[in-house]
């Protein structure tokens, strides 16, 4: 399993022959200019929630590559209406993809599209593949309900935000792996924004100083699991 970051909570999966694509946030951005969305392959999008700064690649990128958009019902149709394959689901549901499988779970954020139409309730995401195990948090706060979690799936990854104001600040993000009962973290939703600037180095060394891997990937980097 290949992870690649695309700057703000846009992450990349290669697995098992397939590319899943999860919350584009791309051409917004200008710290991810040097990412070109008509390159990307995409046979999956996987949708946490609705705010622009999630979704706002999924109708560009889906119609070109064909991919299915995968996220809540609401998300699922307002795509469906766009022209888009989709797949919807909700909290505690799972489905068996080509891939893996994915459960969507709960997240604690808000949901509202760019017009302020609704948006569902956020979500987050289990991924289990052939291998190796993740968990992409999406926009949440620090939530006991991630306890649940590592009840049914032992993680090799934890992808969670960090960038506080409106998510998880690193304090909470280290009480969130140990909920999850996973030591490796990939640290996203930091950065882009004024109110979500962090100081890498005192980030890596709080996960550290708690015997844990705070990894955070240049826009464009790559790791393997």
């Amino acid at each position: 399993m290949k992870i690649t970051f695309y700057g703000h909570a846009c992450i990349g999966i290669e697995v098992s022959g397939k590319h899943i694509l999860v919350d584009p946030f791309i051409s917004g951005n200008p710290l991810a200019s040097h990412i070109d969305i008509n390159t990307l392959k995409a046979d999956y999008i996987l949708v946490t929630h609705a705010h622009q700064d999630h979704v706002l690649d999924v109708e560009a990128i889906g119609k070109r590559t064909g991919a299915v958009v995968v996220s809540n019902y609401e998300i699922a149709m307002h795509f469906a209406g766009k022209g888009l394959n989709y797949h919807p689901m909700n909290h505690g549901g799972s489905w068996k993809f080509d891939f893996g499988t994915v459960k969507y779970v709960t997240a604690h954020h808000t949901s509202s599209f760019a017009d302020g139409t609704y948006g569902g309730n956020p979500g987050g995401f289990v991924i289990e593949g052939e291998h190796k195990n993740i968990y992409i948090a999406g926009d949440t706060a620090l939530t006991l309900d991630m306890k649940l979690i590592p009840m049914r799936t032992k993680l090799d990854l934890a992808i969670l935000p960090i960038g506080s104001n409106f998510t998880m600040d690193i304090n909470d993000a280290i009480i969130a792996s140990d909920f999850l009962e996973c030591d490796k973290v990939l640290g996203y939703h930091y950065d882009t924004f004024g109110f979500i600037k962090i100081n890498h180095e005192e980030a890596i060394k709080k996960f550290f100083d708690k015997g844990k891997d705070l990894m955070l990937l240049e826009i464009g980097g790559s790791i393997d699991l």
